[in-house]
């Protein structure tokens, strides 16, 4: 049986939120150009970084209120929440 990509499996993600540099890895194996968040500070050095930090936190938001469980809604450790967190995301 052939192993599921980096990306879907505990190894390929951060703990604190999003994906690590394996799992960014094997997205790109998959033609996929994928980039690491983008922080507060980052952001105020670069207008690109920040519409992509801006974006990245407005659709987050929308998918947490549309497409969650109340349960991972308010769930403090679910992987949105993670990756919100790792972008900063108010």
């Amino acid at each position: 049986m052939a192993k599921s990509p980096a990306w879907q499996r505990k190894e390929g993600q951060n703990p604190e939120g999003g994906l690590n540099e394996k799992g960014r890895a094997s997205l790109r194996t998959e033609g996929r150009d994928i980039k690491p968040p983008v922080k507060k500070a980052e952001a105020r050095r670069s207008p690109t970084a920040a519409k992509r930090r801006i974006a990245f936190c407005r659709r987050s938001k929308g998918q947490m209120d549309k497409l969650t469980s109340a349960e991972t809604r308010n769930d403090t450790n679910s992987r949105i929440r993670k990756a919100r967190r790792a972008w900063e995301c108010d």
